[in-house]
């Protein structure tokens, strides 16, 4: 049984039913659809593999994850494109953190990597400006959920059950069954794998896993370019990002649909589905306030939370941090309606922001417990590690 409709949930699927035909699977989540939240929320890009510290999951699964993720939509007819990214520097003390990502990608075997100078950033993108930059070729677009839908076609036809808008809400072992409680009753399965995203943490310690690493949603707010204008950028344009944190800072990315947005930020907010900047829910305000990793974070960060605070009600302040590589956006109409996601990101009980996927096990269950960026991408490679984890480990 699968616990998540994401795409990480709808691959492993995938995959066992490819090891395992005759498997009964079944695909429970909460939400009436597929791919309803980080899926359904992110960027649409396919990263090729550049940022992730060597020897990581992230670092292993990213480059193989995004040339399954390709072929998965060349054989579905799935629109993509390879437009490349430009991670560009402004300033010269910006040029050791592009060496590092350098470095990292050619460790990584991500394909087509090189460096540009200033005029080659504007031979590739005409309207950005920079020092230097990090030019990625094999970086791509796609919609995620459309890779989601895809999916969930090809499980519906080969006999997964999926049971949405059914909620979970527990975890137990019963002899040699999991059980898992949901809002119309029960399931009992063999073995589950749970791909719950922002509740990662909460079904995990319901199955009797530990609380550290906890789940702590983290809002990314867009802003979109109105549609009637000319092409700002053929690809995308990334800054060089701060080591020390997780997030990728604000970009300009072209989607598949030909929209350009600019974003996302990252803010701690009051819920984990607080995908309104000032939506809150109690109970999950309370678990992240009482997290004593938390408060480490907000020691360490709070330059970057008030920053953060101040582009989130400030669109020229967004907009500006986008200008400096790309002057053009500053004088473009802005299409009203923006959008938003919410980031599941793992925080130990010290304070440390989880830099690579985390899978644990219990007693009948295996469990992602950080799956963020570049979780969409490497799905595929994902799902194959975590069902030959679960073959080495199952003895069914």
């Amino acid at each position: 049984m699968i616990v998540g409709a994401g795409i990480v949930g709808l691959a492993v699927a995938r995959e066992m039913l490819t090891r395992r035909p005759d498997a009964r699977l079944v695909v429970v989540d909460k939400e009436t659809s597929v791919a309803h939240h980080q899926t359904g929320h992110n960027s649409g890009v396919i990263h090729s593999g550049i940022y992730y510290a060597p020897g990581s999951l992230k670092a292993r699964l990213c480059t193989e994850g995004a040339r399954l993720m390709y072929e998965f939509c060349d054989e579905h007819a799935i629109p993509y494109e390879r437009c490349g990214k430009l991670i560009v520097a402004l300033q010269e003390r910006e040029l050791p953190g592009l060496a590092d990502l350098e470095a990292r990608g050619r460790a990584n075997g991500v394909p087509g990597l090189r460096r540009v100078d200033a005029d080659e950033i504007r031979e590739i993108e005409p309207e950005a400006r920079g020092l230097s930059a990090l030019h990625s070729p094999n970086t791509g677009i796609v919609d995620y959920g459309a890779v989601s839908r895809a999916i969930e076609h090809e499980l519906r036809t080969k006999g997964v059950d999926f049971q949405l808008g059914c909620e979970v809400t527990g975890v137990r072992r019963v002899g040699s069954e999991t059980v898992i409680e949901h809002s119309r009753g029960e399931i009992r399965a063999d073995w589950a794998t749970f791909c719950a995203g922002l509740w990662s943490d909460k079904l995990a310690v319901s199955a009797g896993a530990s609380p550290d690493p906890r789940i702590l949603p983290f809002r990314g707010a867009y802003l979109q370019l109105a549609a009637h204008q000319a092409p700002v950028v053929r690809g995308m344009i990334y800054p060089v990002p701060d080591p020390e944190l997780p997030f990728l800072g604000v970009h300009v990315t072209k989607h598949i649909d030909g929209r350009v947005s600019l974003g996302p930020t990252a803010m701690l907010v009051g819920a984990r589905e607080g995908y309104g900047l000032m939506q809150l829910n109690v109970r999950d305000a309370l678990s992240t306030l009482r997290w004593p990793g938390t408060w480490q974070v907000a020691r360490k960060f709070w330059r970057t939370g008030i920053t953060e605070l101040r582009m989130a009600s400030s669109r020229k302040m967004f907009v500006d941090a986008c200008a400096q590589y790309v002057p053009a956006v500053a004088t473009m109409a802005l299409d009203p309606h923006g959008g938003s996601g919410v980031r599941a990101q793992a925080v130990g009980r010290d304070g440390t922001l989880v830099d690579d996927f985390v899978i644990s096990e219990t007693q009948g269950a295996t469990h992602v417990r950080n799956a963020p960026s570049p979780a969409a991408t490497s799905a595929f490679a994902l799902a194959r590690e975590l069902v030959d984890r679960f073959e080495a480990s199952s003895t069914i």
